[in-house]
Parts: structure tokens; C-alpha cells; sequence
């Protein structure tokens, strides 16, 4: 068995009750390109070091006055306990192992990628990949042996793909493997978006439909960011040097704070709107924290617990960042972390995905900030409070 497979047969042991039909049928979707067969996968290095296999979890439960019994996600969690503590959905337990698990082996490609030229690159198998590809490959052939994903999408070929799993029970899933790719070479914090969304459907369905949503961010620390419908707050799990997730923080409101993350600056030219927003946030002394990579950009509102994410288009600058692969599933984290989003008129959670490469305007932030954000530029905000605020005051 290769070493790319074993990583989710692994986490298979241990998840109770997978059937065993899911735990032991690992051959790759004939509907699959044969570029994610894993017969073309060499067992010497493609998840790193070998993984450990976490002991099965200690669940503390307690009982309320009814006696039923309450299970409670802590601090210290393993992703695993966490996850079977949060939901009785093996299936979705499994899927998100798998791509915790992917998320570990691309954080160890980028970080040993050799750069030069136009182009990081990496080993997968006998192949040298552009990092942003390797990672597409690898989040590919962990959707496939989670066994529960119907279809995937990227970013990199915004086509649906069968993975193989079932509809009834399954999931369909959106991601970008690589965001930020184009900084790598210099060394930035980079990151993997997806959402999860029930059943066999990536159009004609909102952000609000998704079951969970997470980041993989790349930097000085490696972190997997996940939020779950049915579970309050948004959850950051460390990578720690034993190749083990640990729940390090959750975070459950964003309050007000002068930080601002302004992207596509080059809008101000010709949006006028836009340009009295950004002198607003430098006239109030706003702490300026912008890399150009949209993942660690929002991950700091969530970590801060404070700030705004811009990004606004103009008639010479049109939309680039798409709703299904990134905007919507940051747009989940943010609001479970406490936040709000808006694309000027609504949370971008509302907005349905006509087509897989739909591409919207977007804000991130706290209450006020996104009140400020939708007033500045059109005039009203849904969010409208008693008391006018910032650049419409």
C-alpha cells in the first residue's frame, strides 16, 4: 500500500463505525483522471514523515438535569476528538481528517519547495510540480480516499470532478489549493480554502449551505482553521513537530479594532467611494496589516478578533476573487467566529452560485466595520445601527 493512501486508511481506524466497505476499498474513481491513481504515486515521500497514529479519544461528557448526555470541545483537543466530540457525522468526520491530513503534507512540500525562475516546484512521485499543483493534486487524492465526497472542484480547473462517494451521505467540496501561490518564492504566508456542502451540488446553492469550511495557512506556524454548521465558533488546530492537530483557540467574536487589510488598492483610481473608505481608515490611524495573500489577511481578524478585509471592484477593476472557492468559505468562518461579511449589499453567504467561476467583490469584519463598508459605498447598510459611523459620520 502506498504511503499516500495510508494516511486516510489510517485516520479510518479511527473513526468508529466506518463501514468497512470505506476502510479497506482505496482504489482510485474510474471517473478519476489516471493522474490521481495512486499507482502512479511512489511511497517514499509524499506525506513526509509517516504519520502517528493518535490514540482513539477520551471524550469528556457530563449530564444536565435531563440527564442527557453533553460532550464539550476543549482546548488541547486532538482534531479528532474534537471532531467526534462536534458531530455524529462519520462521514464528515473522515473527509475532514483526510484534509487535515492533506493540509500537513502540503505545508511540508512548501516549506522544502525549491524556487527559481517563474516557479516553486516539488516532487510528487517521479513528477516536479508548481507547488499550487501538487497541492490541487494532493487535496484531489484526499477527497477520493475519504470515500465520502461525491465532487470536487478547484480553483486551478473550475470543472466538477467525481470522486467516487455517495450522494445520499456525501459531500460535495470546493477549494483552492494554493492561495497566494505567487508569493511563495518570497517566502509569505500562503494558504488551502474549501467548503463542504451536502449532497452532489456546487451551483444553485449559497454559502449558508455549507456543513463546514476551513483554511490550511502556511507560515512561521502551520494551522488548519475550521468552522462546522452545528458548532458555535471557529477553531484553530496547531501542527505540532509529532505531525499531531491540537485545538489551540476558538474564537467566537470579533469585536472593533483600527486594523484594515485593504486589497486591490488600484480600485481608489477610479472608484471614488472606495478611496474616501481607505482615507477614512488612514485619517483614524488604522493599523495597516496587508501581505497580498487573502488567507493570512482574514485569518488575522480571527486570530486578532478585531479588523476588516476590502476587497472592491471598480469599472476598471473587475472582480477577481471567486465565491465558491474562496469568498464563501471564508465568508462561513468569519460569521461562525462572530463577524460579518458583505459584497456591499448582503452577506456574501446569500449570494447563490450561478456558476462554478461566479467572481464577487467582498468585505470581512466586525459589526461596525462592515456598517462602515456598505454605507461608504452604497449609500445604506442591512446591518444599519442607531448611531451613523466612520466615513458616512
Amino acid at each position: 500500500m502506498e504511503t499516500s493512501v495510508t494516511c486516510c486508511a489510517r485516520t479510518a481506524a479511527l473513526l468508529p463505525n466506518v463501514s468497512s466497505q470505506h476502510s479497506t476499498s482505496l482504489a482510485a474513481p474510474r471517473s478519476i483522471s489516471p493522474s490521481f491513481s495512486s499507482r502512479s504515486l511512489k511511497s517514499s515521500s509524499l506525506f513526509g514523515e509517516s504519520l502517528r497514529v493518535a490514540p482513539k479519544s477520551s471524550i469528556k461528557v457530563s449530564r444536565t438535569k435531563n440527564s442527557s448526555l453533553v460532550t464539550k470541545c476543549e482546548i488541547g483537543d486532538s482534531l479528532e476528538e474534537f471532531l467526534t466530540k462536534s458531530t455524529s457525522d462519520k462521514g464528515l468526520i473522515r473527509l475532514m481528517m483526510c484534509m487535515g491530513e492533506a493540509i500537513r503534507t502540503i505545508a511540508f512540500k512548501v516549506r522544502t519547495a525549491s524556487c527559481g525562475g517563474t516557479a516553486c516546484v516539488n516532487s510528487f512521485g517521479d513528477e516536479q510540480l508548481a507547488v499550487d499543483m501538487l497541492a490541487d493534486k494532493l487535496l484531489f487524492e484526499a477527497l477520493s480516499y475519504s470515500h465520502f465526497c461525491k465532487y470536487a472542484c478547484s480553483e486551478e480547473v473550475p470543472e466538477l470532478q467525481d470522486m467516487g462517494g455517495p450522494v445520499e451521505g456525501g459531500f460535495s467540496v470546493a477549494f483552492d489549493p494554493l492561495d497566494g501561490s505567487s508569493i511563495v518564492d518570497t517566502n509569505f504566508t500562503v494558504g488551502t480554502i474549501f467548503g463542504v456542502w451536502p449532497g452532489d451540488k456546487l451551483t444553485g446553492i449559497t454559502g449558508r449551505d455549507q456543513v463546514a469550511a476551513a483554511m490550511g495557512i502556511y507560515g512561521p506556524r502551520t494551522t488548519y482553521v475550521l468552522a462546522l454548521k452545528d458548532v458555535p465558533g471557529t477553531h484553530e488546530f496547531l501542527l505540532l513537530d509529532e505531525g499531531k492537530w491540537q485545538h489551540v483557540k476558538d474564537t467566537t467574536e470579533i469585536g472593533e479594532g483600527k486594523m484594515f487589510s485593504p486589497g486591490n488598492l488600484r480600485a481608489t483610481f477610479d472608484n471614488p467611494d472606495y478611496a474616501k473608505l481607505i482615507d477614512y481608515y488612514v485619517k483614524e490611524k488604522y493599523t495597516l496589516r496587508y501581505t497580498g495573500g487573502m488567507v493570512p489577511d482574514v485569518n488575522q481578524i480571527i486570530v486578532k478578533e478585531k479588523g476588516i478585509f476590502t476587497n472592491v471592484i471598480s469599472p476598471t477593476t473587475k472582480a477577481k476573487l471567486r465565491l465558491l472557492f474562496e469568498v464563501a468559505p471564508l465568508g462561513f468562518l468569519i460569521e461562525k467566529a462572530g463577524g460579518y461579511s458583505s459584497d456591499g449589499k448582503q452577506s456574501v453567504l446569500d449570494r447563490v452560485v450561478v456558476n462554478l467561476d461566479d467572481r464577487t467583490q467582498v468585505a470581512y469584519g466586525s459589526k461596525n466595520e462592515i456598517i462602515r463598508f456598505e454605507e461608504t459605498l452604497y449609500g445604506s447598510s442591512r446591518l444599519k445601527s442607531a448611531e451613523a459611523v466612520g466615513a458616512t459620520a
